[in-house]
């Protein structure tokens, strides 16, 4: 009886490893675009260091912060797209996918204001660099705030209506993603600051470190088994000839670990993604079910 107790004991964590397995992100089928995709209607952005080549502190945390935000422009378009093609039976997913993206957005913007921000100015010795940045996010912060509220003011989800949810992301699509984009402008423009530090001196060096530990420490922080797995999901590791293809520079095992067994939590939302767990572009979920529906076909994916 005691040999059965330890066995049934042991056998306890495999049965649980088993069971976030079969919910893993990586067992999703998944097909290459062919409807609208996560690239519109927010434009997308090229790297700064795609562009210049130039590798100083602050094209490469211009860079990685443009990584960051296109995962949340890709987040952003593939609610716009899928909005108003959600089933009855998938609504109470999509609302949690769309309440996670709200989630990773509000914690990036309070992020930056309380830490980034802060370091980098005091860096330049400059409290004026991100003035204008600091406008922009109070002109989309309200109808941030109304994404959320209507979402969380659903009695059930079935309430939800894409009609709805798409009114209120066209009242602050224009200045988010306008910011979004000239936040990279910006933080590429502090390489021309007359108090930016001089390579290979210990100041470059520090400001080297903030840059790398406000990334690493971002979107954890945010949320390991939600915002995290939409972050990784909504990374195309293809884009610009697949330079980006191993960022962030997590070690694999890890990375998968934070997609599949992480992402497993909340297995449902993530249907909704961009991209598949190997971070390739893959079908919208809802307008591949909307598209087969026209030919009166069960979808031929595994969600």
């Amino acid at each position: 009886m005691a040999g059965f107790s330890k066995t049934a004991i042991l056998s306890i964590p495999l049965m649980i490893i088993g069971f976030l397995l079969s919910r893993a992100p990586f067992t999703m089928t998944s097909l290459p675009p062919s409807l609208p995709w996560a690239d519109g209607p927010m434009k997308l952005i090229t790297t700064p260091q795609f562009l210049t080549k130039k590798t100083d502190i602050f094209t490469s945390g211009a860079t990685h912060m443009a990584l960051l935000h296109n995962s949340i422009l890709r987040g952003y378009n593939s609610i716009y797209q899928q909005a108003p093609h959600i089933t009855d039976q998938d609504k109470a997913d999509f609302v949690g996918y769309c309440l996670t993206w709200y989630k990773f957005v509000k914690s990036h913007h309070d992020d930056e204001e309380e830490t980034l921000f802060t370091k980098v100015e005091d860096l330049l010795q400059d409290k004026t660099v991100f003035a204008e940045t600091h406008k922009e996010h109070e002109a989309f912060l309200a109808g941030l705030a109304d994404f959320a509220k209507y979402l969380n003011g659903l009695k059930t989800p079935a309430e939800y209506s894409g009609d709805e949810l798409l009114r209120v992301m066209g009242t602050f699509q224009e200045p988010f993603e306008s910011h979004f984009h000239s936040e990279i402008s910006t933080i590429a423009r502090l390489a021309e600051h007359p108090n930016a530090p001089k390579e290979g001196t210990p100041e470059n060096a520090a400001a080297s470190a903030t840059f790398k530990s406000w990334g690493k420490a971002t979107v954890t922080k945010a949320g390991t088994t939600d915002v995290v797995p939409f972050f990784l999901l909504n990374l195309d590791r293809t884009v610009e000839g697949g330079l980006w293809a191993n960022w962030p520079p997590i070690p694999a095992p890890i990375k998968w670990g934070l997609i599949n067994l992480a992402g497993a939590w909340h297995s449902g939302w993530w249907k909704f993604t961009s991209c598949d767990a190997a971070g390739q572009p893959k079908e919208l979920w809802a307008l591949r079910v909307a598209e087969l529906k026209k030919g009166q076909t069960e979808p031929e994916l595994k969600a």
